[in-house]
C-alpha cells in the first residue's frame, strides 16, 4: 500500500498509458517518450532508448518490458511488478471479454471507429524518431548504423531475428572506434539468481507436466497444456506480437487440428481459424500490449469445458487468466534478471561504447517502423480519407512536439474523428 501511495502519480500515468497506447510496441515508445520523459521526467530520453534497445535483445513483449523497467528504475522490484500489472490488465480484460463475445462483435463497426488510429500511431512514431534522432545520431558511425538499421528493418520487418541482430551489430560497431573511455575498477557484484531459476524451473516443470498429461491422456488436461504452450511462446518469441500471433495460429489452428483429427483426441486444444483471425484484428484495435491476445486465446482454448453453464464460464475465465499470466510472466522474469547485470556491465568501457550504437540502431528501427506502417495507410491517393490521414499524422506530431496536451487526449480526439467521419 505504501508503494502505491508513494508512487501514485506514476502509476496513474501508467494506467492512462495502458488505456490509450495504440499502434503496437514501436508506437508505444513514442507515447512513453511523451508521458514519461516530457510530461513528467520519470526517465531521460537516453534511458528510455537504452531500455528499449536492451529489451529488443530479450524474447517477450518489448514494450511491456520497457515500461516494467521504468517502474523498476523508479521504485525497485515491487513497483516494477505493480507497473506490469497495471499496464497489462486493461488490454487483457478486454481481450478475455472478447473470447466470450466474439460471435456478437461487429468487426466493421470497430474498424470504422478505429480507422484513424494507424495514422495517429505513425504520428507518435515520427515524434519518437525525431526526438531520439537529436539525442542519438551525432557522428558518422551512428549515421551509418541508423541508415543500415532502417533499411534492413524495413525489408525484413516480419523476421523475428532482425531486431536483436541489429541491436547487437550496432553495439559491436561503435566498439570498433578508437574513442577511449576510461575504465574504472569495479568491485565484484553479487548476482541475484532467483528470477532466472524461477523462470527455468517453471519452463522445465510445465514442459514435463504437459508432456506427461498428453502421454497418459489425462482427462481435462487442457489447462496444463495451455499454460505450457503459452509460457513456452512467451519465453522464446522475438519480434513482439507480430511474431506471436502467427505462432499461436500455427499451434492452435493448424498443428493441433491435425493432431486432434489423427488421434481422435477431444482434449487437444484447437481454435477456429475465423475466431483467431477476428482476435488478431481486434487486438490491433485496442490499446495496450499486443501480447494480450493470449487472454483471448486462453478463453477460447477452454471454452465449452464443464458440464453446467457455471462450470463452463468458470473454465473459460480460468483460460483467460492462464493465457494472461503465462505469456507475460517469462518477459518479466527475464528482464528483471538481466537488467541489473546489464546496469553493472555498463560501467565497463566496451559495454559503455556499445550503448551509442544500440541507440542509433533503435532510431533506425523507429524510422523503418514508421515507413512500414505508412505503406498500409492511404496518404497519396486523391481521396478525402487520404487528406484526413495526412492531417492526422501531422496533427499528432505537432500536438506532441509543440503542446503539453497529454497523449490520452490525442487518442480520444482520433477516436472521435473516426466515429463522426
Amino acid at each position: 500500500m505504501m508503494v502505491i501511495l508513494r508512487h501514485f502519480h506514476f502509476l496513474k500515468s501508467v494506467f492512462l498509458q495502458s488505456i490509450t497506447a495504440f499502434g503496437g510496441p514501436q508506437a508505444h515508445i513514442g507515447m512513453m517518450m511523451k508521458t514519461f520523459v516530457h510530461e513528467r521526467p520519470y526517465v531521460t530520453k537516453e534511458e528510455l532508448l537504452e531500455y528499449n534497445g536492451f529489451c529488443q535483445l530479450l524474447p517477450g513483449a518489448s514494450s511491456t518490458q520497457t515500461i516494467t523497467l521504468i517502474g523498476y528504475k523508479r521504485g525497485g522490484v515491487w513497483l516494477a511488478v505493480l507497473t506490469l500489472i497495471i499496464w497489462i490488465l486493461p488490454a487483457s480484460i478486454l481481450m478475455g471479454s472478447f473470447s466470450f463475445l466474439i460471435e456478437y462483435v461487429n468487426k466493421k463497426e470497430l474498424e470504422h471507429i478505429f480507422k484513424f488510429i494507424p495514422p495517429m500511431a505513425v504520428g507518435f512514431l515520427v515524434y519518437a524518431a525525431v526526438i531520439s534522432f537529436g539525442t542519438s545520431i551525432k557522428n558518422p558511425i551512428t549515421w551509418v548504423i541508423m541508415l543500415v538499421s532502417a533499411a534492413t528493418t524495413y525489408l525484413l520487418f516480419k523476421q523475428p531475428w532482425v531486431f536483436p541482430l541489429l541491436i547487437i551489430l550496432g553495439g559491436i560497431s561503435t566498439n570498433l572506434s578508437r574513442k577511449r573511455i576510461p575504465q574504472t575498477e569495479q568491485k565484484p557484484r553479487k548476482i541475484k539468481w532467483w528470477n532466472i531459476w524461477l523462470f527455468a524451473i517453471i519452463f522445465i516443470a510445465a514442459g514435463i507436466l504437459s508432456s506427461k498429461a498428453k502421454k497418459n491422456d489425462w482427462p481435462n488436461r487442457k489447462p496444463i497444456n495451455l499454460f505450457e504452450n503459452t509460457y513456452r511462446m512467451g519465453s522464446l518469441v522475438f519480434g513482439g506480437g507480430q511474431v506471436l500471433m502467427p505462432m499461436m495460429y500455427e499451434q492452435f489452428c493448424i498443428r493441433s487440428v491435425v493432431v486432434k483429427e489423427k488421434k481422435k483426441d477431444e482434449n487437444v486444444i484447437t481454435i477456429d481459424k475465423d475466431d483467431m483471425y477476428n482476435g488478431m484484428g481486434i487486438v490491433r484495435a485496442i490499446p495496450g500490449p499486443v501480447f494480450s491476445i493470449s487472454s483471448f486465446v486462453g478463453g477460447l482454448a477452454l471454452k465449452g469445458m464443464g458440464k453446467t453453464q457455471s462450470e463452463r464460464t468458470a473454465m473459460q475465465l480460468l483460460g483467460c487468466l492462464i493465457g494472461t499470466i503465462s505469456i507475460f510472466l517469462p518477459s518479466a522474469l527475464l528482464v528483471l534478471f538481466f537488467f541489473p547485470i546489464w546496469s553493472y556491465l555498463k560501467k565497463y568501457a566496451a559495454v559503455y561504447r556499445s550503448i551509442e550504437g544500440i541507440n542509433a540502431a533503435v532510431v533506425g528501427i523507429l524510422i523503418a517502423a514508421t515507413l512500414y506502417i505508412m505503406k498500409d495507410i492511404s496518404i497519396i491517393q486523391v481521396k478525402t480519407v487520404s487528406f484526413i490521414n495526412v492531417a492526422t499524422i501531422l496533427g499528432t506530431f505537432l500536438l506532441l512536439n509543440y503542446t503539453r496536451i497529454p497523449s490520452p487526449v490525442i487518442v480520444m480526439l482520433c477516436l472521435a474523428l473516426g466515429y463522426f467521419l
